[in-house]
């Protein structure tokens, strides 16, 4: 890591924006990081939202950025998973926090990443591909989505294995969460892919996974995606979102949103 310190001086609260305190760092690679702040006492959000986070621009201002929370609703701590832009105006500093640094955390968490706005069903597929893991790792973790479908499967492409943030939770089938333990041991699939090196398991895109049905080895009752029994979320990079979006649509299902409930969900606050 750079020798290179944040100077912003101590943030000040705002009406929008409350300041809260680093609690923890995990550098996974030279790209990709996540870590852990407090959680003020008011702050309420659905597993699977984002939030405004972010430190003091050059300006003196807050430099923001939406980041989808990693960690589930009933949370004691905000967890976030990051990759690291060396000229990113945000993420070139935010790389280089610690515990004990200040940031800043918006009071208003959105999004519709979560189950209200799909309609029931026998199986949730959340895919995703590098930190679009995020919001799956919060909504993997908590114990409605367990009471809301019979399966729950997180697929995740990434380049190269080292990308593969949080594999060995989810590879244990999140054996040591206090909550969702015991269900998640038959419920939870986790599905890793790696495109760009050898690595013991899937070594495809997702698209390839399905087309081979490959994505559906393991879980009960899926041979294909089904409109009737299947729910999907997405969350990840432009490309595959936007893929994935008109195949499903031109497969039957239906977009959904908070207001109106349909059959798959995307992330639009980070699609061009």
């Amino acid at each position: 890591m750079s020798d290179v310190t944040i100077e912003q001086g101590a943030l000040e609260p705002t009406g929008a924006l409350s300041v809260e305190t680093v609690l923890s760092v995990r550098h996974w690679n030279e790209h990709l990081f996540s870590f852990r702040i407090t959680r003020p006492a008011s702050f309420r959000f659905r597993s699977g939202e984002f939030v405004m986070i972010g430190l003091k621009g050059d300006n003196g201002k807050p430099l923001l950025r939406a980041y989808s929370l990693a960690s589930p609703a009933w949370d004691e701590e905000l967890e976030f998973l990051s990759i690291k832009v060396e000229d990113g105006p945000l993420t070139s500093r935010l790389q280089l926090i610690e515990p004990g640094d200040q940031i800043y955390l918006g009071r208003k968490p959105t999004g519709t990443l979560v189950t209200d706005a799909l309609l029931p069903g026998k199986r949730l597929f959340m895919l995703s591909t590098g930190t679009g893991l995020a919001p799956f790792l919060s909504l993997s973790r908590d114990p409605d989505v367990y009471d809301f479908f019979e399966q729950v499967v997180a697929v995740h492409s990434v380049r190269r294995v080292s990308d593969l943030a949080f594999h060995e939770d989810l590879g244990s089938k999140l054996a040591e969460d206090p909550l969702v333990a015991e269900q998640a041991a038959s419920q939870f699939h986790y599905v890793p892919t790696v495109t760009r090196e050898p690595f013991d398991g899937h070594m495809a895109r997702i698209d390839m996974l399905m087309e081979s049905g490959a994505l559906f080895a393991g879980i009960p009752g899926a041979a294909k995606f089904d409109p009737e029994t299947d729910r999907i979320m997405m969350c990840g990079s432009m490309e595959m979102i936007k893929q994935f979006a008109a195949w499903f649509e031109a497969n039957g299902f239906t977009e959904g949103s908070n207001a109106a409930p349909g059959q798959f969900v995307i992330e639009r606050a980070f699609v061009g």
